[in-house]
């Protein structure tokens, strides 16, 4: 168990808080979903009540090691400021700037500083200024970072599979460390999953590709009860069993991949289940996620797509199958959609799924759900109060799932419980 939040004395001392602030922005730099900046609110109003100067910091975008206006932290101030009813201190002028050890310096317990964005620095990632890796060079930025504070609380979920300068090199340089209350929360719900599950255990899984979570799969069928395998990723594991799938995207080289996977699902009793219908079309406009007037768009038989269609969601004879797992399971763990939700048209499947999802936890299951596009999910379906753990790390989501280890959270100290 890492050292938390509660393990370590605050008050009045000065705290560098590494948050994941990288909200979306519309054209206008008005911020379009404050929900990364609201779930770190108890962890900061936590240290306000204990009197701790608070020095923030987090990214946004990706400026890759450059000062770009656009992707400046001042419009999250002003949210930050709103959202805990009280100041907030921006510095725009680079996170270690000399103005900004200064601010950091001047900071009175009881107040709030936000550093500019971390990656306007090269250093941050593991860069020199000419963009070569230099560790040296982001030692030496994490040291500047932790200059500013005596404490180190990491909170930033989203961030912790970066080995980057205020995740992982900041750790050596300050007094104390531990994870902050959102990473906790985290840590309980996707670890309790995997490692306890109260079962049966259900793991959902979408998305395009099965390369980009081969590991997650392999992970996860050590572990469940039952998999539901949806979206694109479907169409390669039903093409390896001689399934017709049309024009639909493919990779033809993991039909291996494929093999294996269903192998050890039969070794290890696991039920792995796939879509037995698809909504296709024969057009789809991706760039601008609509559907062309002349598309043709229709639902077949079974499992298997013509020739000229292309699979953009599971139809309804596959949810009404997936339904009755989904109500059985205890644990239920999902990641990535199950079509194009993006288009209505083509979001019946997923919505119906998270409203499964929900309904299951109404019932008493316990469900955790991870990545940008199933998180959206959720909450286009209005159904993410009832779910018991959205989770706000996308990419360090799906490495927990995968079994790997998060560097970001390795780095911090356990908490040593004398016996």
């Amino acid at each position: 168990m890492k050292k938390t939040l509660r393990d370590v004395d605050v008050r009045g001392k000065k705290v560098l808080i590494r948050v994941d602030y990288n909200v979306p922005l519309d054209v206008n730099l008005n911020i379009t979903d404050d929900g990364r900046i609201a779930s770190t609110v108890p962890t900061l109003k936590y240290l306000l009540n204990e009197n701790a100067a608070i020095i923030i910091m987090t990214h946004l975008g990706r400026p890759k090691g450059k000062i770009v206006p656009e992707m400046s932290l001042m419009p999250v101030s002003t949210r930050l400021s709103e959202l805990l009813g009280r100041p907030v201190k921006f510095i725009g002028s680079g996170c270690i700037s000399v103005q900004s050890k200064k601010a950091a310096g001047n900071l009175n317990p009881g107040e709030v500083l936000l550093l500019e964005n971390l990656r306007f620095y090269p250093e941050e990632e593991g860069k020199s200024r000419s963009g070569e890796k230099d560790k040296t060079a982001m030692e030496s930025f994490a040291k500047e970072l932790a200059s500013m504070g005596e404490i180190f609380i990491q909170d930033a979920f989203g961030t912790v599979h970066r080995s980057h300068a205020s995740t992982v090199g900041i750790v050596k340089y300050v007094k104390n460390a531990a994870v902050g209350f959102l990473v906790e929360k985290e840590l309980k719900f996707l670890g309790e999953a995997l490692e306890n599950p109260i079962r049966p255990f259900l793991a959902i899984l979408g998305g395009a590709k099965v390369s980009d979570k081969m590991d997650v799969i392999e992970n996860l069928l050590n572990k469940v009860d039952a998999i539901i395998i949806g979206g694109a990723m479907a169409h390669t594991f039903l093409k390896s069993c001689g399934v017709s799938m049309g024009t639909s995207l493919v990779e033809n080289d993991k039909f291996d991949l494929s093999a294996k996977l269903f192998k050890k699902a039969e070794d290890r009793k696991v039920d792995f289940l796939l879509p037995i219908d698809h909504v296709v079309a024969n057009k789809v406009d991706f760039l601008n996620k609509n559907i062309p007037n002349d598309a043709i768009v229709k639902t077949t038989l079974d499992e298997a797509i013509p020739d000229g269609f292309m699979g953009v969601d599971i139809g309804l004879r596959s949810i009404d199958k997936f339904s009755e797992i989904i109500k059985s399971a205890k644990t239920i763990v999902w990641n990535g959609p199950l079509g194009i939700f993006e288009i209505s048209k083509f979001s019946k499947g997923t919505l119906g799924i998270a409203k499964l999802v929900a309904e299951g936890t109404d019932k008493g299951a316990v469900s955790v759900v991870g990545g940008g596009d199933s998180v959206a999910a959720v909450k286009k379906a209005g159904v993410e109060k009832r779910i018991s753990h959205i989770s706000t790390g996308g990419g360090a989501s799906l490495e927990f799932l995968g079994g790997k280890e998060l560097p970001g959270i390795s780095c911090m100290p356990d908490n040593i419980v004398d016996e």
